[in-house]
């Protein structure tokens, strides 16, 4: 099997986000600034992507290029509807979906995008050999593709009931039948069915992609001559958020994502902006064997030990709702509400003792001997103020005895230690979803290397509640997805206390965003 690639949906650093609610403002030319074409659109990044294989990544900054590169088969837009993408129709349940592809599409070579082309990278991913992490997550388990190539239709059987099946499998990126096998044709970006096909990677600098002349299936009427369309995309790493920001505003970046403290001048200049609403304030609990906080009221105790308000205060963030942060989130149940435990550090110390944790004369508890000092690690990509954050929950959780350690990492490292090494105890990194089915696999099944319950959340409540809704099409089954949400909360297997808007700000430049930029969208001014 090949190497399985954490797929973890981090604050955007590696994200699973399907769709945004989209800003508005200047272009940073002037309000009256005019459509330019033949003209390069260039996107701060905050690291190197990696492998661009769509099967097998799901760091947000490589997806984010892969939007790029790659067509879906339909296009879900900011307020959950949908519209074309690849398919010019379609028909779905929870067990079932049809789609009927555009006439004329073709691959980066001018080979035609068949049916059977189509129904081949749904069965690539279903693969066990392919090792993807997307089995569980956009494809169940036992799913079958089957393509028509003179009706132009694709058939699916999902695997398992799928509340979401037409949403999951509609955003699958697609590649040329010609590369399917060539995992490292796959990494560097090639099998263009998109918008953009890729020209020149200079690893940790940037990566250089020029558009198709020939690419007209964009969403629903979208007009392939239309004034304003970007004939190159460039993806500079530029990873200090400062520096991207002086870019934009300079006008050498046409667009970046900022979440840190430099959105304030970004706003003062007026800058065109998207935003996501990303859980920055978000604790998961390591329930493997041997670990502290696999003892539920070791979890709850630490939990009762935290001032989450004040801690929120550091984020500036508002009071979370819900597991689901984005577009679509058709079930908008307060699922947070009376269901996380309160701020009693008397409590927690007098729980903390009832467990076999006792105070010890350095102020640290101990049970056989063994310090109760835990490992915390978060996303680098909140900058100061994350860490601010997190400094703050350490300290609070000193007072009742416990030493937690933390510390920051990048995208790539926060996946490898989560899913691979599993040297932690607490993560301080948000899980981004816009369907209840996307959490699915990150709190529930396999643990890795086998799957991506990298916490090892066994909660027999949340798998029987998601049993139920994954039965019902959609919003049907919107109860049973919120006492899904309820179940992970009383149970303190995950804690939600802050959400925050991250931004993507642009200059000369408007688009709307999802998990990425949408290539299609892009318009450019002079």
């Amino acid at each position: 099997m090949r190497h399985r690639t954490p797929l973890i949906a981090i604050l955007g650093a590696t994200a699973l986000v399907l769709t945004s609610c989209a800003g508005g403002g200047a272009a940073g030319a002037g309000k009256d600034a005019a459509l330019a074409n033949g003209k390069t659109f260039t996107q701060a990044i905050a690291t190197d992507p990696g492998s661009l294989d769509p099967f097998i990544t799901a760091m947000s900054v490589a997806r984010g290029i892969d939007r790029f590169l790659y067509g879906r088969l339909i296009t879900i837009k900011d307020d959950g509807s949908m519209a074309s993408g690849l398919a010019e129709k379609w028909t779905a349940d929870t067990k079932t979906a049809t789609f009927t592809l555009r006439d004329k599409l073709t691959c980066e070579d001018g080979t035609p995008l068949t049916a059977t082309d189509v129904a081949a990278n749904i069965s690539h991913v279903v693969d066990p050999a392919t090792g993807s992490p997307l089995v569980g997550l956009e494809v169940q388990p036992g799913t079958t593709a089957v393509g028509d190539d003179a009706a132009r239709t694709v058939t699916v059987t999902s695997g398992q009931p799928d509340a979401f099946l037409l949403q999951n499998i509609g955003n699958i990126s697609i590649v040329c039948g010609t590369v399917l096998k060539d995992p490292k044709a796959l990494a560097a970006g090639k099998g263009s069915t998109g918008m953009f096909t890729m020209t020149e990677i200079t690893p940790n600098s940037q990566y250089t992609l020029t558009r198709r002349k020939d690419f007209a299936w964009g969403p629903g009427d979208w007009d392939p001559t239309q004034k304003g369309l970007p004939d190159k995309a460039v993806f500079r790493i530029i990873p200090n958020e400062t520096t991207a920001a002086n870019l934009v505003i300079s006008g050498e970046v046409n667009a970046a994502g900022v979440l840190g403290p430099d959105q304030q001048r970004l706003e003062t200049a007026k800058l065109f902006s998207t935003q996501i609403l990303v859980p920055a304030g978000q604790l998961i609990y390591n329930q493997a064997d041997g670990r502290a906080t696999a003892d539920p009221a070791v979890r709850k105790a630490l939990t009762q030990s935290l001032d989450l308000a004040q801690a929120r205060q550091v984020f500036a963030g508002e009071v979370p709702t819900g597991f689901v942060t984005v577009a679509p989130n058709p079930c908008r149940a307060d699922t947070v509400k009376g269901n996380i435990p309160g701020f009693d550090a008397k409590a927690a110390g007098a729980a903390l003792d009832a467990a076999g944790w006792k105070l010890g004369s350095d102020g640290i508890r101990a049970k056989d001997g063994k310090p109760l000092t835990l490992k915390m690690i978060y996303a680098s990509v909140l900058g100061d103020t994350g860490t601010a954050a997190v400094e703050l929950l350490q300290s609070m959780w000193k007072k009742v005895g416990v030493d937690v350690t933390v510390k920051s990492l990048d995208g790539p490292s926060l996946s490898e230690t989560l899913l691979s090494t599993g040297d932690w105890d607490i993560s301080g990194a948000g899980v981004t979803v816009g369907l209840p089915t996307s959490l699915t696999p990150f709190v529930s099944g396999p643990t890795p290397p086998n799957g991506s319950n990298f916490a090892s959340i066994d909660d027999p409540a949340y798998v029987a509640a998601v049993t139920a809704a994954s039965a019902k099409a959609g919003t049907e089954g919107c109860d049973d997805w919120a006492a899904a949400e309820k179940s992970l909360l009383t149970t303190s297997s995950v804690v939600l206390y802050a959400n925050i808007a991250r931004h993507t700000f642009a200059n000369k430049a408007t688009f709307s965003e999802g998990d990425g930029i949408d290539p299609t969208s892009i318009r450019m001014y002079e």
